[in-house]
């Protein structure tokens, strides 16, 4: 290159590091570009996301592509600092190791490093631009990189590791729920919450969420008519569960508004009642929230009873409880009832024994266990192997507890006090 002048020399070693950095900062941003979001501008009709999904489908191919070239482009510019070096200081060994340090410093630092941190950092906006000129490549040169391919993929063969042509891989569960949870201001923290407690819906069941039987209110019809008319008239319930002298035994459900619309015309009376049951409808205490959801939606009900190995029930599910599992709190049984479950200055909390343990570590921000007894009476009745007396106190998950009613063999009502070194608590 003796007719070439050094001014262009240089000028040549300058594009050639450009070219090299070009490279290497493609290779960065084809892979760590996210697939999903180039998906996602594909489908909205952007063409440097469908080229570049189509590259990533072919990895061997834009590797191919890319390492070709920028080896190639770093060879020359190691040439062409040999070149220079010789053309300026002569045939001098020592020089010409220097010259070797100097390239791989230039090389490392603005062709490497530098453009694969910015490729990492701005990925999913430059992996559309970049798609473009990496696919004229592959097009241009395709039996260059299937030449070199075909070495590649004798060595993997030999390895046995097989390449698969498609490299998009399913999402797990955990994986997505990550996803939603570092999504950040990309989804509302309402909009999160609900996704994250989409995905557990198959791993809770009913009797996580049902209504403890202890708790479900229900008509009894050997009661009087006097008692029958108040206690439907003072429930907040649209539909109650019945019995006929045995209180184990559910006979049917009464939808108030049918009752009402039924009186109005022909007057109040038990048999009248009887006539409007509809026929109690059973599930397992072990099936998944999801399921339950399929299933109230194929036998067109809201309303179930949950029920162990033995048939005995346990409590009651509506679809209610599971659209609140999802979204939070929205209803209740009970007026003025929300927003009652919080700590007091003093950092303790008045609750009900029958409280559902998954409720109170929601709205407690707590960690009782959950995956034994489902209410706080059951959970401290379990771990004191015995039925307390008033006054009882423990401490459960690091959550100090004092018993402050018993009635009927169950805690009617507990004390819980929030744990040390959580913003107050004893």
């Amino acid at each position: 290159m003796p007719d070439i002048s050094l001014t262009a020399q240089f000028i040549a070693l300058v594009v050639l590091l450009v070219l090299s950095g070009a490279f290497s900062m493609s290779e960065t941003v084809m892979m760590a570009a996210n697939r999903y979001r180039l998906r996602s501008l594909a489908g909205q009709g952007n063409r440097g996301a469908r080229l570049a999904i189509e590259l990533l489908g072919k990895t061997d191919r834009l590797l191919g592509v890319v390492l070709l070239f920028n080896n190639l482009v770093n060879t020359a510019a190691a040439t062409l600092v040999s070149v220079i070096t010789l053309e300026i200081f002569g045939d001098e060994r020592w020089v010409l190791g220097i010259a070797t340090l100097l390239v791989t410093f230039a090389i490392l630092v603005f062709s490497e490093i530098t453009p694969k941190v910015i490729g990492a950092t701005h990925a999913d906006r430059l992996a559309p631009i970049f798609a473009f000129p990496l696919s004229a490549l592959l097009r241009v040169f395709y039996f260059a990189i299937w030449f070199v391919n075909l070495f590649s993929r004798s060595l993997l063969w030999l390895l046995r590791l097989q390449p698969r042509e498609d490299n998009h891989t399913a999402l797990s569960v955990e994986e997505l729920r990550a996803m939603v949870l570092e999504s950040g201001q990309f989804i509302p923290h309402k909009h999160r919450s609900i996704l994250v407690n989409l995905f557990d819906l198959e791993s809770i069941t009913v009797e996580d969420v049902m209504t403890p039987r202890g708790a479900i209110e229900a008509i009894d019809l050997s009661a009087t008519e006097a008692e029958l008319r108040r206690q439907i008239a003072t429930s907040f319930h649209t539909r109650l569960a019945v019995h006929d002298g045995d209180s184990e035994q559910v006979i049917g459900v009464l939808h108030q508004r049918r009752l009402l619309n039924d009186t109005l015309e022909d007057g109040f009376s038990v048999e009248r009642i009887r006539g409007l049951l509809a026929k109690p409808y059973y599930v397992p205490a072990d099936t998944p929230l999801y399921s339950q959801i399929q299933f109230f939606q194929e036998n067109q009900q809201r309303l179930a009873f949950v029920v162990d190995e033995y048939g005995e029930i346990l409590g009651l599910i509506t679809l209610e409880d599971i659209i609140e599992e999802l979204i939070g709190k929205f209803t209740t049984s009970m007026p003025a009832a929300a927003g009652r479950l919080a700590w007091n200055e003093d950092g303790s909390v008045l609750v009900d024994g029958s409280a559902n343990l998954r409720e109170l570590n929601r709205r407690l921000d707590l960690a009782l266990p959950t995956d034994g007894p489902k209410t706080l009476n059951g959970l401290i009745l379990e771990h004191l192997q015995d039925i307390p007396e008033t006054g009882v106190s423990m401490k459960i998950a690091e959550i100090p507890i004092e018993v402050v009613q018993t009635q009927d063999r169950r805690v009617r009502t507990a004390r819980l006090f929030r744990p040390l070194g959580d913003g107050g608590g004893r």
